[in-house]
């Protein structure tokens, strides 16, 4: 079984890291370069940040401030946000990420996955999928952080994105997201039978057992998280431990 992983996660707004719930309300929780080398020295196994605001502004990442993230880290670092062409992928490998995520662009442009694949390899493309679910488990893929539903469906969607190239599947619930009732186990578990690359999940992380919970029932590969991890509720280690007594193999 290969180790689970713990990412927390940098949503980024004008420079400073922010966090909302259902993708609204959002509030500024701190520096993003500080709280990277935190939770690199606390353990964590990968970094993930999201300019959540650059392609519905339509400009690009800020280049430098991924410079000045991976400056202070030693884990992996996933980059995402107004990534829409080659180009943009160059500049965030050479400011030191180690994989993008592409998300709204990918919707729109689909073949940007297999583009981007074929050039840096698939280990190299997060598929980034923001999906709201109704009441008859039709979950519809958004693009602009949320703010425009699409016609793909989440399912359908992430199958695509694999047969295209893509090396792992970043789904997070917008049902879910920031409101600590645990992650969206039933889809993830549908997600993980139907494909062969790893899930990132991500919303709705509030308490240690959700992770136990979105490991065995979801599936899942990896666990990212925000809020809990910002404003201290449950630190890495902690978790980390928790996870071992419950018998999750986690690094």
């Amino acid at each position: 079984m290969l180790a689970k992983r713990i990412i927390p996660c940098l949503d980024i707004r004008n420079g400073q890291t922010v966090k909302g719930i259902n993708f609204v309300n959002i509030q500024e929780v701190g520096d993003p370069v500080e709280l990277g080398a935190k939770y690199a020295a606390e353990g964590a196994d990968e970094l993930c940040f999201l300019d959540i605001t650059a392609t519905h502004e339509g400009r690009k990442t800020f280049v430098e401030l991924v410079k000045r993230i991976a400056a202070y880290i030693n884990i992996p670092f996933t980059v995402g946000g107004g990534i829409s062409e080659i180009g943009d992928a160059e500049k965030l490998l050479a400011a030191g990420a180690d994989k993008i995520s592409i998300n709204s662009s990918a919707v729109r442009n689909p073949q940007l996955i297999d583009d981007l694949a074929l050039n840096f390899g698939s280990q190299f493309v997060v598929v980034a999928i923001d999906a709201r679910g109704d009441e008859n488990n039709h979950w519809t893929v958004t693009v602009n952080g949320g703010r425009i539903p699409t016609e793909k469906e989440l399912f359908s969607w992430s199958k695509e994105a694999e047969d295209r190239g893509a090396g792992e599947i970043l789904f997070t619930s917008m049902n879910h997201d920031g409101t600590k009732n645990g992650f969206a186990n039933e889809q993830l578990a549908q997600m993980a039978d139907s494909l062969k690359i790893p899930i990132i999940a991500s919303g709705g992380a509030g308490a240690s057992d959700h992770f136990v919970d979105v490991f065995t029932k979801g599936k899942a590969d990896a666990g990212l998280a925000a809020s809990i991890f910002h404003y201290n509720e449950i630190p890495i280690p902690v978790l980390k431990k928790y996870l071992k007594d419950k018998g999750i193999v986690v690094r």
